[in-house]
């Protein structure tokens, strides 16, 4: 966030793919580029790229395309991460956004390595049902992501006892290149400014992060199967509860889990719990 990395644009894209990828992005992917460079020369051991856009809009969409395959050429061997707001039928802005979803999604097959699939109807449903917000701002829904993407991270960050990085989190979540699309879930929910008063156990964490309603995209998991599932836990917690959880859900709910992965629950437990919470759980299914 240093002032020098901003990068501005004198015009928007106007929802339209094209002028993001071809005409008005591309003449600022090269000052991206540059930006993002002097970053990677500072790394000492660079794991990966993240970057967070919309594909819904114009400039997410087609200059998130454009500069993710561009990264993609010159750092073939770092992991790509997206999280992407997909659109939704029930919230949508523009007549547009399946066109530039379409297009977007294309690259992302090719060019991303993980995909965390997030959507505007699950996260106001989360506000109205869970949180008792009436009227969420922009702040109230972006404070839902953050909490996701500091999970999916934490292990980089912090120290831990079982501790995973993005490498390792995508060799155990995606079983063929293609199907990187991951949905994610967090508990326990709280509001942006509120305090967590009641004090939650493991089984409640792991109940929560698996229920439909803790989910940032929205479909419904009871319809599907998961492949493969990453559970990130953060705080004081024993591992072997946490283990014996993971074990339980499998035998209760084998049939939505394939039966051709074994074992295809992945557990990494951070003891540094977020701000504001004893304790914390972040999922990603696929």
């Amino acid at each position: 966030y240093r002032p020098d990395n901003f990068v501005y644009g004198q015009s928007g894209a106007g929802n339209n793919w094209a002028k993001g990828y071809y005409t008005e992005g591309a003449e600022l992917v090269d000052s991206i580029l540059e930006i993002v460079r002097k970053e990677t020369e500072n790394c000492d051991s660079l794991q990966g790229f993240q970057v967070a856009h919309s594909l819904g809009g114009g400039t997410g969409s087609g200059l998130g395309s454009l500069l993710i395959s561009k990264i993609r050429e010159e750092f073939p061997d770092r992991m790509m991460c997206t999280f992407s707001v997909v659109p939704s039928p029930k919230v949508s802005d523009t007549v547009v956004e399946p066109y530039n979803a379409t297009l977007t999604v294309h690259h992302l097959v090719e060019n991303a390595d993980e995909t965390f699939c997030i959507d505007n109807e699950a996260l106001y449903d989360i506000c109205f049902r869970t949180l008792k917000l009436n009227n969420p701002s922009y702040g109230d829904l972006n404070h839902l992501v953050s909490q996701v993407m500091s999970g999916v991270t934490t292990s980089l960050r912090f120290p831990g006892q079982l501790n995973a990085d993005l490498r390792k989190l995508a060799v155990n979540l995606i079983p063929f290149p293609r199907l990187h699309f991951f949905m994610v879930g967090f508990a326990p929910l709280t509001a942006k400014d509120s305090k967590q008063y009641q004090s939650l156990t493991v089984p409640e964490l792991t109940a929560q992060m698996f229920d439909a309603k803790n989910m940032m995209a929205a479909s419904d998991p009871r319809h599907g199967r998961y492949l493969t599932v990453a559970a990130f836990f953060r705080g004081r917690l024993s591992m072997k509860e946490v283990e014996q959880q993971m074990v339980d859900i499998h035998k209760k709910n084998s049939n939505y889990f394939v039966e051709w992965i074994p074992h295809n629950i992945k557990t990494s437990v951070c003891n540094i719990p977020p701000s504001g919470l004893k304790m914390s759980a972040t999922f990603i299914g696929n």
